[in-house]
């Protein structure tokens, strides 16, 4: 049951992110009247004729239904907002589950981090200390009871370190596959391993990415969060962070401290360049 409700939340989600509202046009294309709202010529050309002394019923008939049409279309639209707003801070992976091992048959105990199924999407974004600059992640991830698949896109803007006023942009992503090496309701520790790569103003890499992270309940929907990634070679790469996140339902607040090396290991004129950088974060996200 949770599993289903977990894919559904996520198609949910995605559909949201990703798909077109029901507006009347289309995005940069001016709205038009549907055929049924423009006037017809049988429309403009006749008019039913009215006795002296009578209201024209039919006219009223259809404005009144016309109203109802209006009302019922706003209501059922407040109804929807209201319902998905609910979901949203109602669900979540912060659950309960009626146990149904023979020794704890029939007690509710909760999920929390080891559901059947989760999904989690997410933004986060802070100032780069001594450099003038920031940096901004994008992350989305699902896993099982164990197993699991995580992809994170990460961009650094900083001041140009020869004297002008440019701005050096650096990208970086990384795909992993995660084990979860202890999955229990408080606490998840995960194994991570996949690919990364890095895209600087003179030269790109790609590389093998390891990497551990956590997720630790301490108090109610209070969780502590820690991750760190490596990459060897071809070039070096060590990412740190430890947040606090607070759990509304399915919606995810959380803030915290990055750290980040960056080593080109010569590639690029056979001299080693490195940078560290390192700051605050907030973020934004959901998980279910």
């Amino acid at each position: 049951m949770f599993t289903l409700r977990t894919l559904l939340s996520a198609a949910l989600t995605l559909g949201l992110l990703l798909g077109t509202s029901s507006a009347e046009a289309r995005f940069g294309k001016r709205s038009r009247p549907s055929q049924s709202d423009s006037p017809r010529d049988d429309d403009k050309d006749t008019h039913e004729a009215t006795p002296v002394g009578h209201e024209d019923s039919d006219d009223d008939d259809d404005e009144r239904e016309r109203r109802r049409r209006r009302r019922r279309h706003v209501t059922s639209d407040g109804v929807a907002d209201f319902g998905f707003l609910t979901f949203i801070f109602t669900s979540g992976n912060h659950r309960l589950r009626v146990a149904d091992e023979p020794r704890y048959r029939g007690e509710v105990r909760q999920e929390r981090h080891a559901a059947p199924l989760s999904f989690r999407v997410g933004f986060q974004a802070g100032p780069i200390q001594q450099s003038g600059g920031g940096a901004g992640d994008l992350f989305m991830g699902i896993e099982g009871q164990r197993f699991g698949v995580d992809a994170r896109f990460t961009g650094i803007a900083v001041d140009a370190d020869d004297g002008s006023n440019e701005v050096d942009s650096i990208s970086l992503w990384e795909a992993h596959l995660t084990w979860a090496l202890v999955s229990q309701e408080r606490i998840r520790l995960r194994a991570e391993a996949g690919i990364s790569g890095a895209r600087a103003p003179d030269i790109s890499f790609v590389g093998l990415s390891l990497g551990m992270s956590m997720e630790a309940c301490l108090v109610g929907p209070l969780d502590f969060e820690a991750r760190v990634q490596a990459t060897p070679f071809p070039y070096r790469q060590v990412d740190a962070s430890a947040a606090l996140a607070l759990h509304l339902g399915a919606v995810v607040l959380r803030g915290g401290y990055r750290g980040m090396l960056l080593d080109d290991a010569g590639h690029v004129d056979g001299i080693a360049h490195r940078d560290t950088f390192h700051g605050p974060f907030a973020g934004l996200g959901l998980s279910f």
